[in-house]
């Protein structure tokens, strides 16, 4: 006979963490720190749990990394998905706890399947953390570089310093990066494989390698959903509308709408196909988002394969 494993919900947040075990009842808060998270799921006493938790970026990093530690099976869901259903039970209200007890319940009655570890998540981790802060220093660069042009003679020299500053720090960064995918062999392969698609250059690779570890392990539909690429119907009555991509990871999609810019420069099979849709009659937008979505379905057969794209 098969028993159901126990559904844990663990509402999220920057200093602490509400658990509600659906088994016991029990709802506790505990710190949002290492000692705390081993000490509780310490006192598990070897019990068969699966815990549901939303994805809230750093803030949920140190409870994932234990639960894949300890080998506890366990799922980060989108927050929308988890408000979607706490209105599909007509709950309202708006609290830690409750909120706690709602992912319990969503994991227990949607079946969530477990998230699966990789095996390179610390390492999958730091390069995020590394691509996070690129991308922090990159916005702070173009925000001065506007300022530049508006800028009195007064202003100009503080600007063109912190220019000078950002432009070492950022290379400085990309350096980090650079060594980590080469300490990393197996990080290093996936760099290799992904670059060698038309299109992909270091930043959108380390976008995909960083925030899209089912690369590779997931359908090209399920995975064109995750990053917000697969068009969806509006069709209600006898209204027809227009299919619209939404949702999803929006900094995987912006980095292959990029990819998919470089690519339809190429003199490369992708960049034909994106050049047919616009000589077709296809708005320009259109057919560099369904570029996009034919880069992420090549990148994401080359990771199955383990043979890099070959136009």
């Amino acid at each position: 006979m098969k028993i159901d494993p126990c559904s844990i919900g663990c509402d999220v947040s920057k200093h602490h963490l509400d658990v509600f075990d659906g088994q016991t009842g029990r709802a506790i808060r505990i710190a949002n720190d290492a000692d705390a998270i081993a000490d509780w799921l310490s006192r598990l006493d070897g019990r068969t749990v699966f815990v549901t938790f939303e994805a809230t970026g750093r803030y949920d990093s140190r409870l994932r990394q234990a639960l894949v530690a300890a080998g506890i099976a366990h799922t980060r869901v989108n927050p929308a998905r988890a408000r979607d259903f706490a209105r599909a039970l007509g709950l309202l209200a708006k609290t830690d706890r409750i909120d706690a007890r709602l992912l319990a319940t969503m994991g227990s009655v949607l079946r969530l399947g477990p998230d699966q570890p990789t095996g390179d998540d610390a390492a999958r981790h730091t390069l995020a953390e590394l691509h996070g802060r690129r991308d922090q220093l990159v916005a702070m660069r173009q925000q001065e570089r506007l300022r530049l042009a508006d800028s009195t003679p007064a202003e100009a020299p503080s600007i063109e310093r912190h220019l000078v500053w950002l432009d070492a720090e950022i290379k400085a960064i990309e350096a980090q990066r650079s060594e980590a995918l080469r300490s990393h062999a197996e990080l290093g392969r996936l760099y290799r494989l992904l670059t060698s698609v038309p299109g992909i250059g270091p930043v959108a690779a380390t976008t995909l390698i960083a925030l899209m570890p089912e690369l590779g392990n997931t359908s090209p539909k399920a995975m064109a959903a995750l990053a917000g690429l697969a068009p969806f119907n509006r069709d209600s009555g006898q209204f027809r509308g227009t299919r619209t991509i939404r949702g999803g990871r929006k900094r995987v999609r912006d980095a292959l709408y990029m990819a998919a810019v470089s690519a339809w420069h190429s003199h490369t099979r992708l960049g034909t196909f994106a050049r047919d849709l616009i000589a077709r009659g296809k708005p320009f937008k259109l057919a560099i988002i369904a570029l996009a979505r034919k880069i992420l379905t090549v990148a994401n057969a080359v990771l199955r394969d383990g043979q890099a794209y070959r136009a």
